[in-house]
């Protein structure tokens, strides 16, 4: 049977959600990898692409019960870093994606989500350690590299939640 949302409806199986602005360089990296994963994938997984404004990301995940969000982050690690965070087993970093041009970020959508009891049973974030956030369009190589590996993790990643959701049937 399927999770509930607040409201009591039933919830979706999968959301992807692609975050950035693909006109800054790398922080255009999880528009990227949505758009790859939206040819690789059934039409059944939603993919969306969007900006990381914490509202809609809350309005956008209410009906899945599992959720992947892919973005940029800038944390001091080393350029093209993986950071690969679960949202619901822990509390992801808020100084990761305060670069944003929107106050209300990933980390504070999914802590009021959490507070208000309407987290997605699953919530994966990966964040991908930018280089340039610059004008352009352009990633820079260590990012591209990673969108790669990431990509790949993600379809293993969905392979485990499908598994999963088949079980709980």
């Amino acid at each position: 049977m399927p999770a509930k949302t607040a409201t009591g409806q039933d919830r979706s199986r999968l959301l992807i959600i692609g975050i950035g602005n693909e006109f800054r360089s790398d922080d255009g990296v999880g528009l990227r990898i949505a758009r790859e994963l939206t040819a690789l994938l059934p039409p059944e997984t939603k993919i969306i692409q969007g900006s990381g404004e914490g509202a809609s990301l809350i309005e956008s995940w209410n009906a899945f019960e599992s959720v992947i969000i892919i973005d940029a982050v800038k944390s001091g690690a080393l350029p093209g870093r993986i950071h690969r965070f679960d949202a619901v087993a822990s509390t992801v970093p808020v100084g990761f994606f305060n670069y944003s041009s929107h106050a209300f970020s990933v980390a504070e959508a999914i802590e009021v989500s959490r507070a208000l009891g309407s987290l997605p049973s699953s919530l994966l974030i990966y964040g991908i350690e930018g280089k340039s956030f610059s004008n352009g369009t352009e990633l820079t190589p260590e990012v591209l590299r990673s969108a790669v590996e990431v990509k790949n993790l993600i379809l293993e990643d969905i392979k485990t939640i499908t598994m999963k959701s088949a079980v709980t049937k």
